[in-house]
């Protein structure tokens, strides 16, 4: 570098030092009274262009500059630059889209059942329910008896009975000893009579005219109850009555008039619309 650059070094760095030689110079008041009662001289006055031109010779290196440490005594106090703060609510900017829904996790373990709570309160009362189908619309029964005795002829008999015990609705007629259906269904039947020592007996329990099933008991000395029962799904107008067996053989059934020991018996146990 020629003489003629490091003149305009020079004169650049004599700018700098006339620039910020107020701000540099300045010194705190403790630190002046140390500097006086230290006595420390004055700097020296800047030289000239010229001096320095000639002083120092193009061979020979420039004198660095001194630096100074902020701990040493008499250093120069430079002014604190405050910290430039930015606002971050400007540097926010616009809330994204929303993304799509994640796969669903796996089910966790389950866990262990929980203690019982405690009761809860009583609940209020309800309201009254509409009213039911009656369990039974229709009814049908009767049970009659006799207590004069019957011998067999060279007929068939049809057993008339002389006693009523029950009889609802008149479905069993007194006068000819048949029951009339007037409520289809199923019914059931009971026959009970006494035997005649030394006599058969012999009846049927009869449905429009035919023999449903028997009542027998055979010539014995002495003589005793005898029993016959059966259910019977009867239509509207079905009879049902007792018959005593024609002569062939002597046969007949005992009673008196103090007791009674012939029973026909009879009640509707299911309508027949009725599931």
């Amino acid at each position: 570098m020629g003489s003629r650059g490091r003149g305009l070094v020079l004169g650049c760095c004599l700018l700098l030092a006339f620039a910020s030689g107020p701000v540099l110079g300045r010194v705190p008041r403790d630190q002046q009274g140390l500097q006086e009662q230290e006595g420390t001289e004055e700097p020296p006055p800047l030289e000239d262009h010229a001096e320095r031109d000639e002083k120092y010779s193009p061979h020979q290196e420039l004198p660095t500059p001194r630096c100074f440490r902020c701990c040493d005594p008499g250093a120069p106090l430079y002014q604190a630059i405050p910290a430039p703060q930015i606002n971050i609510t400007i540097l926010k900017g616009e809330k994204g889209d929303r993304g799509d829904r994640g796969l669903q996790g796996k089910y966790g373990k389950t866990g262990l059942a929980g203690a019982r709570g405690h009761v809860g309160p009583k609940g209020q009362k309800g309201s009254i329910g509409a009213p039911g189908d009656r369990c039974k619309n229709h009814y049908a029964a009767f049970s009659v008896g006799r207590k004069k005795p019957l011998h067999s002829n060279d007929y068939y008999q049809t057993v008339v009975f002389d006693t009523e015990f029950v009889n609802l609705y008149g479905h069993f007629n007194m006068f000819t000893g048949k029951f009339y259906c007037y409520v289809p269904g199923i019914y059931f039947f009971s026959l009970n009579v006494h035997t005649w020592n030394q006599k058969e007996t012999y009846l049927h329990i009869m449905r429009n005219g035919e023999e449903a099933v028997i009542l027998y008991a055979q010539v014995s000395d002495r003589s005793i109850m005898q029993s016959q029962s059966l259910m019977l799904a009867l239509q509207e107008q079905d009879e049902v009555w007792v018959r005593l067996f024609k002569g062939e053989r002597e046969n007949a059934v005992f009673s008196d008039e103090f007791d009674t020991y012939i029973t026909f018996s009879g009640y509707l146990v299911k309508h027949h619309a009725e599931p």
